[in-house]
């Protein structure tokens, strides 16, 4: 009798645990059913995540040697620096590299603005568009055209703007 009495207690035992197990996968199943997003809008969600991101890249600046590194993150924000040469008495022809305080793409209008370095930075205000390459990857296949302004403080605190109008062209990608 006590054989049976073991077997039958196994037995619930074993019943309770498949029907706790089954439970758990089917709210389990449910949650990630509820939390999955369909086909379309998940496609819609990945084109808007890297949306941008192409134009990610290294590009030309002012002079010969120097350029400008743009990376497009999510929700358009934009990371990057400006690499330059020096002008001032202090970093004549050093290299100078100035990141971004800020930086926003929507859709290709794109504006940056430098973190201030030997009491110079500069800001961006423009658009990405297509360029003179031929295919992605080649030189200048993108190109940022705008307005670049340069400001100046001088020791008095006195800022002193330059903008002209800039066609910075995308390096070429290996």
């Amino acid at each position: 009798m006590k054989s049976w009495h073991g077997i039958f207690v196994s037995a619930v035992a074993v019943v309770a645990v498949g029907l706790a197990c089954s439970a758990a996968a089917q709210d389990s199943a449910q949650g990630s059913k509820a939390a999955a997003p369909k086909a379309g809008d998940s496609a819609e969600a990945a084109r808007e995540a890297k949306a941008g991101r192409e134009y990610s890249g290294m590009y030309s600046f002012l002079k010969d040697g120097e350029f400008v590194q743009i990376t497009v993150e999510d929700e358009g924000r934009v990371t990057g620096f400006v690499s330059r040469y020096g002008e001032g008495a202090s970093d004549k022809a050093a290299f100078l590299d100035q990141y971004f305080r800020s930086g926003k793409l929507d859709g290709n209008k794109l504006s940056f603005t430098t973190e201030t370095v030997h009491a110079v930075w500069f800001e961006f205000r423009g658009t990405v568009e297509r360029g003179e390459g031929k295919n992605p990857g080649d030189e200048g296949y993108y190109a940022l055209k705008g307005t670049l302004t340069d400001n100046t403080s001088d020791a008095e605190k006195k800022v002193t703007s330059h903008s002209q109008e800039v066609v910075l062209k995308i390096f070429p990608r290996s």
